[in-house]
């Protein structure tokens, strides 16, 4: 695992988050969710060590984040959160150049292959008709969408986002949340983002951390949803053009929790697959055989081993 959290204390003066233990790999997309004040940026803040915990460890890359400097936890780690500082004459092409810097000094120049990467990366976001725009002359959707740019700019193996769909409207929200995902998969990027917005692990998470009554539960998408009825006021998506559904027989949240877990993983024809939800288990049917899963993390494991 790429990150681990251990048995950690969160908070300031007073425990937040108690006895926090959870963990993602590289290519995981992972949606923290809770209300107000339960303890999210808490929880950021202290992955990066500008908050130290209050007992516990975590570690990035099998290394404890309270033995590495600032730049190391920079090379291993971009950031983005809901409120930067906005440098006032810097463009568009400046902020997100700014992602290199974290490898050279100040002054000096940006290779060419650099540029082309920074220039992929505003044609990425749909801020091309921005890129010389000062960013106080910016909306608050357009703002944001250049800090995340700069976060992926800096080709840090990890990026966590504090809120990033706050200020941005359908269309751009979309634009972003399909990026991260691509570099998830794409680039094999750790991509841990909060929000309040629960329905957007459906589509675009892999894990949920969710945080509530002072605990952090984590795991597969589907499975954290379905153990909290809060969360389970669902609607089925539209498929993956390459995705050719098995046939379910189950009742309606738990047919479309299997949908969203099915699409997001395998894009190839799953016809020959018959699941049926029965006493709180799964009953995979392949070729006269049967095999039965307790979650939906060992449905995965399952047809990643036999198709």
């Amino acid at each position: 695992m790429h990150l681990q959290i251990r048995q950690a204390g969160i908070g300031y003066n007073t425990t937040l988050i108690s006895n926090a233990t959870a963990a993602l790999k590289l290519g995981d997309v992972c949606l923290l969710i809770g209300n107000n004040g339960v303890g999210k940026t808490t929880l950021i803040k202290s992955i990066l060590h500008q908050i130290p915990l209050r007992n516990g460890e975590i570690l990035i890359d099998n290394k404890n984040v309270k033995n590495l400097s600032v730049k190391e936890i920079a090379e291993r780690i971009a950031v983005v959160f809901s409120k930067s500082p906005v440098p006032q004459h810097y463009t568009v092409e400046d902020l997100i150049s700014l992602g290199k810097y974290i490898y050279y000094p100040f002054y000096f120049e940006l290779k060419e292959e650099d540029r082309k990467e920074v220039s992929s990366i505003i044609d990425e976001l749909d801020l091309n008709q921005y890129k010389h725009t000062l960013l106080k002359n910016l909306s608050d959707g357009n703002l944001q969408k250049a800090f995340i740019g700069r976060a992926i700019t800096q080709n840090s193996p990890v990026i966590i986002l504090d809120e990033p769909t706050t200020h941005l409207d359908e269309k751009n929200k979309i634009i972003i949340l399909k990026t991260l995902r691509k570099l998830a998969r794409e680039q094999n990027k750790l991509i841990l983002f909060s929000s309040h917005d629960w329905r957007l692990a459906k589509e675009f998470a892999d894990k949920i951390w969710y945080v509530k009554n002072s605990r952090l539960y984590s795991g597969i998408v589907e499975d954290i949803l379905l153990r909290h009825e809060e969360l389970t006021h669902v609607s089925l998506f539209q498929m993956s053009e390459n995705f050719i559904a098995p046939h379910i027989s189950a009742p309606q949240v738990y047919k479309e929790m299997l949908y969203s877990l099915l699409q997001k993983n395998f894009q190839k024809d799953l016809s020959s697959l018959h699941f049926e939800f029965q006493n709180k288990f799964w009953v995979i049917t392949k070729d006269n055989t049967q095999q039965q899963c307790e979650s939906f993390e060992e449905i995965v494991n399952f047809i990643e081993n036999c198709h």
